[in-house]
Formats: C-alpha cells, sequence, structure tokens
C-alpha cells in the first residue's frame, strides 16, 4: 500500500499478527488471552504463522469458570497450551487448504485436522468465520470455538 502525503511516498507494511487481532471487532478476548500468556513477543516475530483466532463469541461457549480459571496468572502453562493449539507455524491461506484435508501440526507440538470442503473450512471442531486475514508475518482466520487440546 502507498500513502502520498506532502509530497512523499511511504510504503504501508500490514501489521503483525497480534496486532492485526488487536484491531479486529470480536477479538478482544483473544488479545487479552495472548497477553496473558505472555505469546504477544512469539506471535509479533518472523513468521509466518497461521493463527485460528476464536471470536469473543467463541470464547463465550466455554464455561465460565473454565475461561476464568485460564485467564488466572497461575493458569499461564495451560493457558499457552491452549493458545499455540491455535497457532500453526507456517502460512495457510484459504486457498491452500480448498478441496483438502490436512493435518498440522500446531506450537503446542500436536497435530489438528484442517478440511476446506465448498464454503466450509473447519479446523478441528471449528468453523471459520472470517478467513485470510493477512498481516505481515502471517494470516489469521477467525473461528467460532475455542479449540481445547486433548
Amino acid at each position: 500500500m502507498l500513502v502520498v502525503a506532502y509530497g512523499f511516498v511511504k510504503h504501508l507494511q500490514p501489521a503483525n499478527v497480534v496486532d492485526t487481532v488487536r484491531d479486529l471487532d470480536q477479538a478482544g478476548i483473544m488479545i487479552e488471552a495472548v497477553e496473558a500468556a505472555d505469546l504477544a513477543a512469539k506471535l509479533s516475530g518472523d513468521g509466518p504463522f497461521t493463527v485460528f483466532a476464536p471470536t469473543d463469541s467463541a470464547f463465550a461457549l466455554l464455561p465460565t469458570d473454565k475461561l476464568d480459571e485460564l485467564l488466572r496468572p497461575d493458569s499461564r502453562g495451560e493457558l499457552t497450551e491452549v493458545l499455540s493449539h491455535h497457532v500453526v507455524p507456517q502460512k495457510l491461506l484459504t486457498e491452500q487448504m480448498a478441496g483438502k484435508m490436512l493435518d498440522v501440526e500446531t506450537l503446542q507440538g500436536a497435530k489438528i485436522e484442517i478440511s476446506a470442503f465448498g464454503d466450509v473450512a473447519k479446523v478441528g471442531p471449528a468453523a471459520v468465520v472470517q478467513p485470510d486475514i493477512e498481516a505481515s508475518n502471517g494470516v489469521i482466520h477467525m473461528i467460532d470455538r475455542v479449540i481445547l487440546p486433548d
């Protein structure tokens, strides 16, 4: 993207995945969780990352006590595992997933199944509700559920 101001041309780079998620509607709890888990610095790094970011509505589907428990400082390890299960250390756009069933390894170390057939892309039990949000170090897909690792 180019911006011309006062005769100068400036190239604007897209924000990293953390800052991009921070600017999205319906992602406030995700950002709160990323910061509580101390993952913001890692996810602001070089990447590439694919972040399957649960919407605020997705977090609301968790039992209230589970979300409160995950956000407590003494649950940082568990929260980090849950969030890392939503991140793949490669950039996966919808067009790369279309018509396929993939098993990909997450930052958490477990595999997650991605399937994209027709108009529906799924990540484990979650459906992608807003795909292909570009960031400087990857891509974000908003999903309708929190995916808990086994």
